[in-house]
């Protein structure tokens, strides 16, 4: 399973650090990701890191601002959001993937909210 924290409310400026523990195994043998659900909206994709932390990914819009990383011996990822904006309230949620290209192990979220 997998445990996000590290949730708040911030003002807009401001920044948080999530934390995702995982206790699935071998943490190695998984790709960490980060999505956020806005109220009223999708889910969306926020960054990714592979296995040994070597690759990441992150969508256009929040590179600059948002990044992740992993520790693998303490199994947990992180995801350091920096300059938060109103728009970025959400609730984030951590997911793994081990040999596949679908996210099947999902974690709680935390809930992020931004005040302008």
């Amino acid at each position: 399973q997998l445990q996000a924290s590290g949730g708040g409310l911030v003002q807009a400026g401001g920044s948080l650090r999530l934390s995702c523990v995982a206790s699935i195994g071998a943490f190695t043998n998984y790709v960490v990701g980060w999505f956020r659900r806005a109220p009223g909206k999708e889910r969306e994709f926020v960054a990714a890191i592979a296995e040994n932390g070597g690759e990441t990914y992150s969508t256009h819009s929040m590179k600059g601002r948002f990044s992740i990383s992993r520790d693998n011996a303490k199994n947990t990822a992180y995801l350091q959001m920096n300059n938060l904006k109103p728009e970025d309230t959400a609730i984030y949620y951590c997911a793994a993937r081990g040999g596949s290209l679908v996210w099947n192990i999902w974690g709680r979220g935390t809930q992020v909210t931004v005040s302008s």
